[in-house]
């Protein structure tokens, strides 16, 4: 063992599990990639201010989880704790909506960092994909995000999983609903730091999970009874368009999430076999970010899923994902065989065929132990006499056959079996 451990609350993902994460992420980002969703990759680290601006200084996010350093030029960074500041700031420093055809829709898919009491399915390095679609306010792009997350869930075989929606007012209707809901917590018994954070932003307190602040909250002013009409008529027309195209979704009043920047359209998707860690993945509607970091004003709607999460939820369910093995073709050399058995493999290779060869100077036994472990279909087995013969082993790992192949006519062969 080594001397060193993963750092406190992350983990390294290792083979055979690793697979199922590249699977979830390939099922997550497909039907992005068919919807017009080009990839964006952003650094790891950003300017400490993009996110106490975008995200909010009185989120948990801000406040106590974010990792901070200082450069040895004295630049304040941040590992990033969220995707969507970044993905938008890097869409406005390279002019992407200026080049026509908003809104600009983008996909991500990366590491994040938070400092959590970590726990399963909490972790402080954690994965996630994302989608935003920036520059235009149109409810049928959050039901278009709504409908994908969906779609990729149920490609994966989940099925236990609920959809919670909610709009949080705009910029009209909001203030409003802020100031009725700060006299209302005014004449509640709550510690310091939720008093700062109901001045701050009141509408964070409804999403404080301790059961003393809940108690309190019974009765508290409700935000749909203050939206405009404006704000009215777009949640009516998202959730019009979820229900048409046959996506099951859950009013929930008091979702907030956990991002200061979110307007109008809030969703969440919540997994009921994952205990107090349920959300699988959110999002909504964003339309003042981009102003909030410098930039000009461009209505916004993204969402990000939890790649660790959606494989504790597919456990949870039991699924066990189809993933092929890594391997097709496994060359076993005995012998003085293995600079041509070695050369098969290279030409396979070559010609797209997954192939790999026993290393370390193995016997057969062994060999044939690694030939099993790989998951291959078929091993390519020769010695001196076969090569003298001019021929290969080619045997069946499924049935057991096996059969000479000539040298020549292997990569053909093979090629067509395994077609």
């Amino acid at each position: 063992m080594s001397t060193f451990q993963a750092p406190k609350g992350t983990y390294d993902l290792l083979p055979p599990r690793s697979a199922t994460f590249l699977a979830v992420r390939e099922a997550i980002s497909a039907p992005l990639r068919n919807s017009g969703y080009g990839y964006v990759e952003t650094p790891g680290f950003e300017n400490v201010e993009l996110f106490s601006r975008g995200v909010g200084e009185s989120t948990d996010i801000v406040s106590k989880e974010m990792y901070t350093l200082t450069t040895k030029g004295g630049d304040e960074l941040a590992l990033r704790p969220e995707g969507t500041a970044s993905v938008l700031r890097a869409a406005l420093q390279g002019n992407l909506h200026k080049l026509g055809g908003l809104p600009v829709k983008l996909w991500y898919s990366g590491s994040y960092y938070r400092y959590e009491r970590a726990q399963k399915g909490r972790y402080r390095h954690f994965s996630q994909v994302g989608a935003e679609a920036i520059g235009a306010e149109d409810p049928a792009l959050d039901a278009e995000l709504i409908i994908l997350a969906d779609q990729a869930y149920r490609t994966l075989g989940l099925r236990d999983f609920r959809i919670l929606l909610n709009s949080l007012g705009d910029k009209e209707c909001r203030p409003v609903y802020r100031e009725a809901l700060q006299s209302f917590l005014r004449g509640l018994d709550l510690d310091a730091d939720t008093v700062r954070r109901a001045e701050i932003n009141p509408l964070r307190v409804l999403d404080d999970k301790r059961d003393e602040v809940q108690k309190q909250l019974v009765g508290a002013p409700m935000l749909r009874d203050y939206l405009c009409d404006a704000c009215k008529a777009y949640h009516e027309e998202v959730r019009a368009l979820v229900t048409a195209a046959g996506v099951a979704f859950e009013d929930d009043e008091k979702l907030v999430r956990g991002l200061d920047y979110y307007t109008r359209t809030t969703f969440e998707f919540v997994h009921d076999g994952l205990g107090s860690q349920s959300a699988v993945g959110g999002g909504g509607r964003y339309d003042g970010l981009s102003e909030m970091i410098g930039g000009p004003a461009l209505p916004s709607v993204g969402w990000a899923l939890g790649v660790d999460r959606t494989v504790l939820a597919l456990e949870a369910e039991g699924i066990e994902l189809d993933i092929p093995a890594a391997t097709s073709v496994f060359a076993v050399a005995l012998g003085e065989a293995k600079p041509t058995l070695f050369g098969l493999v290279t030409e396979l290779r070559r010609a797209g065929v997954a192939a790999d060869i026993s290393y370390g100077g193995k016997g057969l036994k062994g060999a044939m132990k690694d030939a099993n472990r790989s998951g291959a279909r078929f091993a390519i087995v020769a010695g001196d006499r076969d090569l003298a013969e001019g021929v290969v082993q080619l045997k069946d790992m499924e049935s057991g056959e096996q059969s000479p192949v000539a040298v020549a006519e292997v990569v053909e062969v093979l090629r067509a079996k395994l077609a």
